[in-house]
């Protein structure tokens, strides 16, 4: 494994980042063999984490990681109303 394969460090954002990934793979969107199956249970429940987590460090968040956090849960709601929709 070289330098650039390596891991990044798990942070707050990169946390963030992940279960967005996994909410979106739920919703079908993203590319691979899965792409186009959709588990709405799995994606909301991705999303209620999210919304927990935003409840829970309200106050202990970067305003970056505010930001991020904020962006992400309205693209996820956003995906998931045009899927269940």
């Amino acid at each position: 494994m070289s330098a650039d394969d390596a891991i990044p460090p798990i942070d707050f954002t990169t946390l963030v980042l992940s279960m967005s990934t996994a909410c979106m793979a739920n919703l079908g969107e993203t590319s691979g063999p899965e792409k186009g199956l959709v588990n709405l249970p799995m994606a909301q429940q991705s999303i209620e984490i999210l919304e927990m987590l935003e409840t829970k460090t309200t106050g202990n968040l970067t305003g970056e990681e505010e930001r991020i956090l904020s962006q992400v849960l309205t693209d996820l709601r956003d995906a998931y109303a045009s899927k269940s929709a």
